[in-house]
């Protein structure tokens, strides 16, 4: 008979469905399988290495759950993302990007005073202390963007010491530091892109948030920004578009780095950090990149095409295919239509987009894609409404960030409120050399 494991304490508010019997050095045993409310299924081998000396091997965790939680759910297979259970559809097309960051972090919809209470909250927030501005004049004129957002999130526990933990502050102070850190990240933002362009900064305002956010990026001391409701609302779509999905590169950063309690802020700047490489936010940069490569060399897209299937080419068909959808990714359902909105209403043509557009139409009925099941991502046409907008390449993932900025604080705030709170400490499997010897350097 198996030797029976018991599912561990982290685990014991999900339902249990029989056992796994693993059998190892000629014993058999038997660990639970538990079951999340999607019907997800997993073997809790919290015990493995207790119970038998065994870890288990899994580069890249492709087949290890971190955590168990109550934010987002995503069916890779069937296309279907939900924060909070509300279906992204209907978060992208009725709600605001506030509305939405207050879901993520508060775990429900905000009432109507609750609502305006949270966004007087993010007015009072928005500036940043001014002796922060000793930094910006600091830096160089082609910093990049993500490097600046960082050092300066970073700097917030410099000016803000208080937050240090879940633990050691109290819900009051929380909530000011969570929203601080959603209302001054745009204004970071903005500040980073004004001394690239080398153009004054401009103070936020008392406008909605994404309003404010684009008068702070494209108003000049001369002239304000003549803001309208079509870019107002892609705005706010692409930032709830990304406003959370589930166990990523960076959001396992942010849950790592704040396993060790260390306060809020440092554990958004590794976030950030983490979020810059182009497998990960900055994917839709790299978009760009490749369409303008095909246009700026007159390259024709089925040979483009054919060239993306030769696997002895280099090149990649970005904004294709994604590490856990199989289907297509429901977020570019929503953006591609918004794209055409921001265009037409701009009166604008971008021969990206017809690029992007006759890839997509080619791609979607060529058997070498639908056999690998890659479909366009959300990073294939956000990039192009992001040009459309004025937002130059290089501050494309700093977007990303300040729409992934209340997904990595809900998180955060998930795992500290965690019962049994670990900190994590993966295993490894030793390759290197045996014992040896020292040799003295007169003797090598």
């Amino acid at each position: 008979m198996a030797e029976r494991i018991e599912v561990s304490g982290s685990y014991r508010n999900l339902k249990q469905r029989g056992q796994a019997q693993i059998s190892l050095d000629g014993k058999d045993y038997a660990f639970p399988v538990v079951e999340g409310s999607e019907g997800e299924r997993a073997v809790d081998i919290t015990n493995l290495r207790k119970a038998c000396g065994y870890i288990t091997l899994d580069a890249g965790y492709q087949n290890t759950g971190s955590c168990i939680s109550g934010i987002t759910y995503i069916d890779g297979e069937a296309g279907i993302l939900r924060y909070r259970g509300i279906p992204i559809e209907q978060l992208a097309e009725q709600a605001s990007f506030v509305e939405t960051a207050y879901l993520l972090v508060h775990g429900v919809l905000p009432k109507k005073q609750e609502l305006r209470d949270f966004r007087n909250l993010l007015t009072a927030n928005s500036m940043i202390h001014e002796d922060m501005l000793t930094f910006f004049h600091g830096l160089p004129r082609d910093a990049h963007p993500m490097a600046i957002l960082s050092s300066m999130v970073n700097s917030l526990s410099i000016y803000y010491p208080e937050v240090v933990s879940e633990e050691d502050s109290d819900e009051a102070e929380l909530n000011i530091a969570m929203a601080r850190l959603i209302s001054k990240i745009r204004t970071i933002a903005a500040f980073s892109f004004k001394k690239s362009v080398g153009e004054p900064f401009v103070y936020p305002s008392n406008y909605t948030y994404c309003a404010n956010f684009l008068h702070m990026m494209f108003s000049t001391p001369v002239q304000k920004y003549k803001l309208n409701h079509v870019v107002i609302r892609a705005l706010n779509q692409l930032l709830i578009l990304h406003a959370d999905h589930e166990q990523n590169c960076s959001t396992s950063t942010v849950r790592l780095v704040g396993s060790s309690k260390v306060n809020l802020y440092a554990s958004i700047c590794a976030g950030i950090c983490a979020l810059w490489g182009p497998l990960h936010g900055g994917a839709n940069q790299s978009v760009i990149e490749s369409l303008e490569e095909i246009r700026s060399n007159n390259i024709p897209v089925k040979k483009f095409i054919e060239m993306v299937k030769d696997k002895n080419n280099p090149r990649r068909l970005m904004g294709f295919g994604h590490r856990v959808y199989r289907n297509y990714d429901p977020r570019a359902r929503i953006i591609k239509n918004t794209c055409g909105e921001v265009l037409g209403y701009l009166k604008r043509s971008d021969p990206l987009l017809d690029i992007a557009q006759e890839l997509e139409e080619i791609a979607l009925h060529d058997d070498y894609f639908i056999e690998r099941k890659l479909y366009p991502n959300v990073d294939f046409y956000s990039g192009i409404i992001y040009r459309a907008i004025g937002i130059p390449t290089n501050m494309f993932t700093v977007m990303f960030a300040i729409g992934r900025l209340p997904g990595w604080i809900a998180q955060w705030k998930e795992m500290h409120n965690s019962e049994p709170f670990n900190i994590g400490r993966p295993r490894q499997i030793y390759t290197g050399p045996t014992v040896q010897d020292y040799i003295p350097i007169s003797a090598r």
